[in-house]
């Protein structure tokens, strides 16, 4: 059957790990702290604790944190460590198999994993283990990771996974339990972020901040680009597996995929998004009455346009939490009325006045066109759209589901071209100059989805034609 593909970006995922010097309901934090994290991934979830010192308890399964772990709110686990994960599968299908986390039984003994990110040389790897006779249960490249550290023939653990590290490429940010051990890792660039903090001797490690605020964590850090992190008993220990000069920390975590009030890559995510809303008004040529956000991912920046332009900010649109993911409606009738069953216009509110729709960026252009024709049903005089990122035009081979060339709308037409596809008056995205402005540099951040500039090597890509 024919599907209508997803108009939004994939998240990728999100990652826990804790650790108490005294047992505690383990699998309840985790619980807690993935709630947290449910924006970044809601196809599965999954997690991993230790029973009685010995035992590596497992649980997971296709749908939300509430769906899949509720259950462990009910009693208690007693434990000193585990980790959890949320998961939207940009590499793998949305399979059983490919939850996470993954644990196995091996030469290094028995180990439980948990990966954001994607490793851009995961083709070439996978490959060279299955010519040495490697069987895969899953189509995740998280598996791949286990795999060679198993095969590793240095002497420790420790050994195995810095080797193992220094030959991933690509993003990587991981949980990890190894007797009685939690670790936690992140890749040389630092395109995923990753936190870490301690308080009355519990350690939590998470993909975002507010996943330790839940717990209560208020004093944290990053672990740092290319850094493996050890806690267990006897305390812990840090050390740098691989050096870099630079990092390319994606921008799309501040433009969109954390939550507002999370601090990634050392910054408020609210903070940038509003830097990134007015400087879109600030380059602005039409005149509007009201701001209006696409929710909620258009909130922030709309709310700092809306005060640059010194305009009213107003919720014209009202979303329904409660309606399903309209990327998995078979007909394009479906999607639309999906659309209309998340977003619904204030009448009150758009009749008459020029609108200025605030959303965080384009990709195919069609729920654009859809929410922009439902402002005009509810007597919109104008639409004015603007974007707070700059034109997509390159895929991600590090986390992020973006679609191939050819499908992202901006490879194919201007955005005078593409106002008139989404019946919009006008539309603006946020240059990339500006950006880099708002950023404060130019540097620290991969770009790539916007330029072209890979930080690492990547596969080829095919032609936009092709």
């Amino acid at each position: 059957m024919w599907m209508v593909k997803s108009d939004r970006l994939g998240h990728y995922c999100g990652v826990v790990g804790i650790y108490s010097a005294e047992k505690v309901n383990i699998p309840e934090w985790l619980y807690y702290a993935l709630f947290s994290l449910q924006h970044r991934g809601q196809e599965s979830a999954g997690i991993v604790y230790n029973k009685n010192n010995e035992k590596l308890v497992m649980y997971k399964d296709l749908g939300m944190v509430s769906q899949v772990l509720g259950k462990y709110l009910a009693a208690e686990h007693p434990s000193h460590i585990g980790i959890g994960h949320v998961r939207y599968s940009t590499h793998g299908g949305n399979r059983l198999e490919n939850a996470q986390p993954i644990v196995v039984n091996c030469n290094k003994g028995r180990i439980a994993l948990a990966h954001n990110g994607n490793l851009s040389n995961n083709d070439v790897l996978k490959q060279e283990l299955v010519d040495e006779g490697s069987i895969f249960q899953s189509t995740s490249d998280t598996e791949l990771i286990l795999h060679m550290i198993a095969r590793s023939r240095k002497p420790s653990f420790d050994l195995a996974l810095t080797e193992t590290l220094n030959r991933l490429e690509g993003a990587f940010s991981i949980t990890l339990i190894h007797n009685q051990t939690l670790y936690a890792v992140r890749d040389r660039q630092g395109f995923r972020p990753l936190y870490i903090g301690t308080k009355d001797g519990h350690t939590v490690i998470a993909s975002e901040t507010c996943a330790l605020e839940i717990l209560k964590v208020h004093e944290y850090r990053e672990v740092q680009p290319g850094e493996i992190v050890k806690i267990n008993a006897s305390g812990s220990s840090s050390n740098i597996f691989a050096a870099s000069e630079s990092t390319s920390h994606c921008v799309f975590e501040q433009i969109y995929f954390a939550r507002p009030d999370s601090e990634v890559f050392g910054t408020p995510v609210y903070d940038m998004r509003k830097k990134m809303g007015a400087a879109l008004a600030q380059i602005e040529t039409h005149e509007g009455d009201i701001v209006v956000p696409v929710p909620d991912s258009g909130n922030t920046a709309a709310l700092g346009y809306a005060e640059e332009a010194g305009l009213p900010f107003e919720m014209g649109l009202t979303r329904s939490h409660y309606a399903g993911r309209s990327f998995i409606m078979p007909r394009i009738d479906q999607r639309e009325l999906m659309v209309r069953m998340k977003l619904a216009p204030v009448k009150s509110l758009i009749k008459g006045k020029r609108i200025i729709l605030i959303d965080d960026s384009l990709v195919r252009g069609t729920t654009s066109k859809i929410l922009i024709g439902l402002l005009r049903e509810a007597g919109a005089r104008e639409v004015h759209l603007r974007l707070s990122s700059p034109e997509l035009k390159w895929p991600c081979f590090f986390g992020i589901d973006i679609p191939t060339r050819k499908e992202l709308i901006s490879n194919h037409h201007t955005p005078e071209q593409i106002a008139r596809i989404v019946g919009a008056d006008s539309l603006k995205f946020l240059p990339i100059d500006a950006l880099f402005e708002v950023l404060g540099t130019r540097t620290r951040h991969c770009f790539a989805c916007f330029n072209g500039e890979y930080p690492v090597p990547v596969p080829p890509i095919p032609d936009i034609d092709g």
